[in-house]
């Protein structure tokens, strides 16, 4: 299957600004996503979309070619799906022909495990699914034990969902996306439905299942000072 592997990295962010390009452990955050799709067997070919100059530059000192995002695609309400098409048809352009599957990499997540792209390209190649996501199991933070509050006076904690579970063993397996990886076909991708927002993941979406602690997705400062632990953490271990 011919694979685009596309990271997304915005130079704008809200609730953390310039996120992409905070330094991680030594180096810009995006670089620890551009390194995973370098060393991941199943990439194919990698490109960077991104409407920051520095960024662009992380991504060509590291041997990636760049897309340069279009207005539309770098605002703020754009969607993962515009931008990633936006990058398919801008390379496919230059190729001279379609590919087949797309892989989609969040530059702000600079942990994930080294074959996460590998296992959810060769899942969307085996079984002929339209998507590949990878999810972690809520645990302690599952729906069941989730409360609402209510009442005359707005503070009285009622359930979420009705149960009598108490022991976590017990508890129904439940899924988060923790945006490790999307892959997708190209014909899921460009299915474009204003009425349904994830019409571009298709009808038969497949999950890798991770551990809690395998991707952390940097939203916040203490995200960012976990993942920094975690890679000096690697990086330590590596040499030992």
């Amino acid at each position: 299957m011919k694979t685009l592997t596309i990271i997304l990295a915005r130079a704008g962010s809200k609730g953390l600004v310039g996120k992409n390009s905070l330094n991680v452990a030594g180096r810009p955050m995006l670089a620890w996503t551009l390194e995973h799709a370098l060393g991941s067997r199943r990439a194919g070919r990698v490109v960077l979309s991104t409407d920051g100059d520095d960024l662009a530059e992380v991504g060509r000192s590291m041997g990636v070619e760049v897309v340069k995002r279009s207005t539309e695609t770098a605002k703020d309400n754009a969607t993962v799906d515009s931008a990633a098409r936006h990058a398919v048809l801008a390379v496919e352009a230059q190729a001279g022909k379609p590919f087949e599957a797309v892989v989609i990499l969040y530059g702000n997540i600079p942990v994930r495990p080294a074959d996460l792209t590998d296992l959810a390209v060769a899942k969307l190649t085996e079984t002929g699914c339209d998507s590949v996501q990878s999810v972690y199991p809520v645990e302690k933070m599952h729906p069941y034990w989730m409360k609402q509050l209510g009442g005359d006076t707005g503070d009285e904690l009622l359930m979420y969902e009705p149960n009598d579970i108490y022991r976590r063993q017990d508890l129904p397996p439940v899924y988060m996306l923790n945006g490790g990886v999307i892959a997708v076909t190209r014909k899921s991708l460009f299915n474009v439905d204003p009425q349904r927002p994830h019409a571009f993941l298709g009808d038969n979406r497949k999950a890798i299942i991770n551990k809690p602690d395998d991707v952390i997705d940097i939203d916040s400062r203490l995200d960012l000072r976990v993942a920094e632990a975690v890679l000096l953490e690697r990086r330590k271990s590596s040499v030992a």
